[in-house]
């Protein structure tokens, strides 16, 4: 039951850092250098930080609950 937790969590970690990273590369592709001001490249930086956070987060808990889902649903019959 533990080493269960440990592989969840460790499934967890990585999902987690595989959507953040898609998220960074597909933030890239926006240009958001036309709504910041100039001269604010550090905030610039910051913010598809993150918005890259915020979206990989949010992509990798739907990834997980839906895999959670479905490995519960056989429970159910």
């Amino acid at each position: 039951m533990i080493t269960d937790m440990g592989q969840q969590a460790l499934l967890s970690i990585i999902s987690h850092l595989v959507f953040i990273g898609l998220a960074w590369w597909a933030v890239q592709a926006l240009q958001i250098e036309k709504v910041i001001k100039k001269n604010h490249v550090i905030q610039a930086r910051v913010l598809y930080i993150i918005l890259s956070i915020v979206l990989g987060s949010t992509v990798s808990n739907f990834f997980l609950d839906y895999l959670l889902w479905s490995q519960q649903l056989p429970l159910m019959f």
